[in-house]
């Protein structure tokens, strides 16, 4: 997910600095009536609300270009390159008119903040939605360890799922013991899954999703992709089946 604490930072940097331009404005008798810096300082003292409200409206504005930027990647792109098996493990039926898209990182506690709903989403509607789930590694060597294991398991495509959701119900960050250990515990047959770590296109495929992701604009996990619109961050069962149901 997106760094919110540095998006608010960005806010409110922005709503400073709009302070900033009034005063500068007043300075140079720019605004109507003529008034001044003092009297500017005396009113924004006595509102201080107003700094709220102008922080609100700075982050509506940049979520209104987030999402207008969002939007024309989606239709440069189209949806068939989150689909391509090379990148993506696909599930559900291809005719589905619904779609799910996540970019996710093992590591990433908005991933795994939104595991309850997504997986309760994808049993509910796993026969009448489209899914694709995305290794998307940037939080460490370890979520690289781990993609590589996810991506290895593809190859065994009856485990897969199961564990990709063991990897993402951990509650400590995920190490090479943890991983293996999950695979285990989802049938994966190991010998298979060490000989299938070693090939060299599992580092194709992380490189082609980062791609990927670098064209959609997509710098966070988790990101999702729901019927064609694009999300970045957390989702709730409620949010996600609105977001699904749009």
């Amino acid at each position: 997910m997106r760094d919110e604490m540095k998006f608010l930072g960005a806010a409110l940097g922005g709503a400073l600095l709009a302070v900033v331009i009034v005063f500068a404005a007043a300075d140079r008798g720019l605004l109507p009536g003529g008034q001044g810096s003092g009297n500017i300082r005396a009113y924004l003292l006595s509102h201080p609300e107003l700094v709220a409200e102008m922080t609100e409206k700075l982050q509506k504005q940049e979520e209104a270009a987030d999402e207008a930027k969002a939007a024309a990647a989606m239709k440069k792109i189209g949806m068939a390159p989150f689909f391509d098996t090379k990148v993506a493990f696909v599930t559900g039926p291809a005719s589905a008119k619904k779609s799910v898209v996540e970019f996710y990182d093992y590591n990433c506690p908005y991933c795994r903040a939104s595991l309850p709903a997504v997986e309760k989403f994808y049993q509910q509607h796993k026969n009448d939605t489209r899914f694709s789930f995305i290794e998307f590694p940037i939080k460490g060597p370890d979520s690289i360890v781990a993609a590589k294991v996810a991506l290895a398991a593809r190859l065994q495509p009856d485990k897969y799922l199961a564990l990709h959701f063991l990897l993402m119900n951990e509650t400590d960050p995920v190490n090479e013991a943890m991983i293996y250990a999950d695979a285990q515990k989802a049938g994966l047959n190991m010998a298979k899954l060490k000989v299938d770590m070693d090939n060299p296109a599992l580092d194709d495929q992380i490189a082609e999703a980062k791609k990927l992701a670098k064209r959609a604009d997509i710098d966070g996990t988790p990101t999702f992709i729901i019927n064609g619109v694009m999300h970045p961050g957390a989702v709730d069962e409620e949010l996600l089946n609105s977001l699904a149901a749009g």
